[in-house]
């Protein structure tokens, strides 16, 4: 018998879905402008390599190829347009794996681009972004094999879970949940196959050059991760962690992912799914994850959310008119806060207007310590102040007198300055203690004529022998930690760079 999802309605479905999501985006995305990790995976993947400190190499690579004709914050958001577009296909075939049709695939596909954290991995570049079609995919190739397909699809599953790999580690934890999840259920015998290990061994094999890399490096990730555990990350009681997983996904539209928890836990074939979220929320509250690292999963269980909804409301038109109201107007509330879509004084008073009428404060999804609160979202506020910036250290620059210019350099106190003088004035320059940027060290620089951004010369009188207060930056919608941020012009340093930059590194 032909599989539903290979009949034209099934894929017309899907299609649909998959075209309306990625005009969504391909409209709503592309405004402000480039968000500080953007601009650093950009410059990273200007420098390809196997691995980088803070993450795997596919996002960079993918984040800089869209720039090799020029600045374009349109085809750069147009990586996360697609990969949502994917994903919510994928998610339609789940729907239809799971055994609903053309309604709880419509169902799913509503729930999933309102989904805040979803319709937020689909706006800008991330390493989470990949994650909306492969984790899906998943665990569509696997619902396949344990109904009884062939067991060569594990080469497939090998292929994606490796990809997945090479775009954010926190698919391990996915991954690991899968299996334990299996390995509860009837189904764990799909797991004494060759297939299988030959899936495994693809995926290992994807994924090794990355590891090789971490470990030549002395797995700087590692290094970064107990530092954000020991300072910087806000570690949360689990109440308030599972309260923030509904938060994100959706103030009012959650129970549709909620209902599928429930049914996949109801449903012996499917069971292992539903393990695997218990499981994957339990690693992230033993590991300190942070709200969004497990949220790649929740297409799934909207998948599986749909299919009882789509039976309960059977022969029932008027009440899947309203299930489909009240996922577009509710989930619709949310919108301007995962898609830049209005101006930023407009932003203010829709922000300041739904605060008042839900009493959330922004401090509720906070994942880390002291970070204060701007104008803007910390999202948007991001994605303002990177091109002035870049002019004031440009214009400093290149005013020094010729001589001094020849050798001088930029030290940027963070990676997203950094990357944004990189990005967009290349002609400078720059270096950081930051991440990836302290792997590549001083690059030659002496540090005798600095141009430091963010800092009074490394906070100490000493080092130089002078230092001049060139400007600062004045953009009022940025993040409060960039707020009026100070360009230094330091001279006469007395330790060159290469003597003191085992002692600066920030990982963090």
């Amino acid at each position: 018998m032909k599989s539903l999802e290979r009949t034209p309605a099934a894929l017309g479905t899907a299609w649909i879905a998959a075209l309306a999501l990625f005009l969504v985006h391909a409209l709503g995305n592309a405004h402000y402008g480039f968000f500080r990790d953007e601009l650093y995976f950009i410059i990273c993947g200007f420098h390809p390599q196997w691995g980088y400190v803070d993450q795997p190499p596919l996002v960079p690579l993918l984040a800089a190829a869209t720039q090799t004709l020029g600045h374009s914050l349109f085809l750069l958001r147009l990586v996360p347009a697609l990969f949502a577009a994917a994903g919510v296909f994928v998610t339609c075939l789940l729907v239809v794996e799971f055994g609903g049709g053309a309604f709880a695939q419509a169902v799913a596909a509503i729930t999933f681009l309102f989904t805040d954290v979803l319709m937020s991995f689909g706006m800008k570049v991330s390493p989470d972004t990949v994650g909306l079609l492969t984790w899906p995919l998943l665990a569509l190739l696997i619902a396949r094999i344990v109904k009884g397909a062939d067991r060569r699809l594990w080469i497939a599953a090998g292929v994606t879970a490796g990809v997945s790999i090479e775009s954010k580690y926190s698919v391990l934890f996915f991954l690991a949940a899968l299996v334990i999840g299996l390995l509860f259920t009837a189904q764990r015998k799909i797991l004494l196959d060759k297939w299988f290990a030959a899936g495994a061994a693809i995926a290992i094999a994807i994924a090794l050059p990355n590891f090789i890399w971490q470990w030549r490096y002395d797995f700087p990730m590692m290094e970064l991760l107990r530092a954000g555990q020991n300072g910087k990350n806000l570690i949360v009681s689990p109440p308030l962690y599972l309260f923030q997983e509904l938060l994100i996904t959706g103030l009012f539209i959650w129970p549709v992912w909620a209902i599928g928890l429930v049914w996949l836990l109801a449903t012996r074939l499917y069971r292992f799914l539903g393990y695997a979220y218990l499981l994957l929320i339990v690693e992230m509250l033993l590991f300190h994850g942070k709200h969004y690292y497990p949220a790649d999963v929740y297409p799934i269980l909207i998948a599986a959310g749909a299919v009882p909804i789509e039976v309960w409301t059977r022969g029932r038109g008027i009440l899947r008119g309203v299930v489909v109201a009240y996922l577009v107007i509710f989930g619709a509330v949310f919108v301007p806060f995962d898609l830049p879509v209005l101006s930023e004084q407009a932003m203010i008073r829709y922000q300041d207007r739904l605060t008042g009428i839900f009493h959330i404060s922004r401090s509720a999804t906070a994942t880390e310590h002291n970070r204060e609160t701007g104008l803007l979202p910390s999202d948007w506020a991001d994605m303002h102040g990177w091109p002035e910036l870049a002019s004031l250290v440009a214009r400093t620059y290149r005013s020094l007198p010729a001589s001094q210019r020849a050798t001088a350099v930029v030290f940027a106190g963070n990676y997203g300055e950094a990357s944004a003088v990189e990005f967009f004035d290349p002609g400078i320059p720059v270096i950081s203690e930051h991440n990836q940027y302290w792997l590549w060290g001083p690059k030659g620089h002496s540090g005798n004529v600095m141009l430091q951004v963010n800092g009074s010369c490394f906070h100490s009188d000493h080092l130089f022998a002078s230092r001049t207060l060139a400007g600062r930056l004045t953009d009022p919608w940025v993040v409060p930690e960039e707020h009026a941020v100070p360009v230094w012009v330091c001279r006469g340093i007395k330790k060159p760079l290469p003597a003191i930059w085992d002692s600066i590194k920030d990982y963090e």
